[in-house]
C-alpha cells in the first residue's frame, strides 16, 4: 500500500513538472519585450484587475496578437512565446 502511494506521488510530481514546462518561451526575454512594447499603452494593473477579459491561454495569445496589431508591432513566434510565458508566469498562472 505504501509503495502505491509513493508511486502515485512520484507520478503526480512528474505530471506537474512536465505541465509547467510545457509552455514554451523564456520569461526573462518576455519581460524585456513587455517593458519595451506593452508599457507604452498600459501598466501591469491591466493584468491584475478582477474583471480582466483574458481568462485562458488562448485568449492571452489572441490578446497579444491584437495588441501587436494595434501598435503596429510584429513579433515572431519565439518572441510571442517569450511574452506569453512572461505574462502567464508573472500574472495569469493558466495551466
Amino acid at each position: 500500500m505504501k509503495k502505491n502511494r509513493a508511486l502515485v506521488f512520484i507520478l503526480m510530481s512528474f505530471s506537474v513538472s512536465a505541465h509547467g514546462a510545457a509552455l514554451p518561451g523564456d520569461a526573462a526575454v518576455g519581460k524585456k519585450l513587455h517593458d519595451a512594447n506593452c508599457t507604452a499603452c498600459h501598466t501591469d494593473s491591466v493584468y491584475q484587475r478582477k474583471d480582466r477579459q483574458v481568462t485562458n491561454l488562448d485568449m492571452l495569445k489572441n490578446q497579444m496578437k491584437a495588441c501587436g496589431h494595434a501598435m503596429n508591432i510584429t513579433l515572431g513566434k519565439k518572441q510571442m512565446d517569450d511574452l506569453v510565458k512572461y505574462l502567464n508566469d508573472t500574472y495569469y498562472k493558466f495551466k
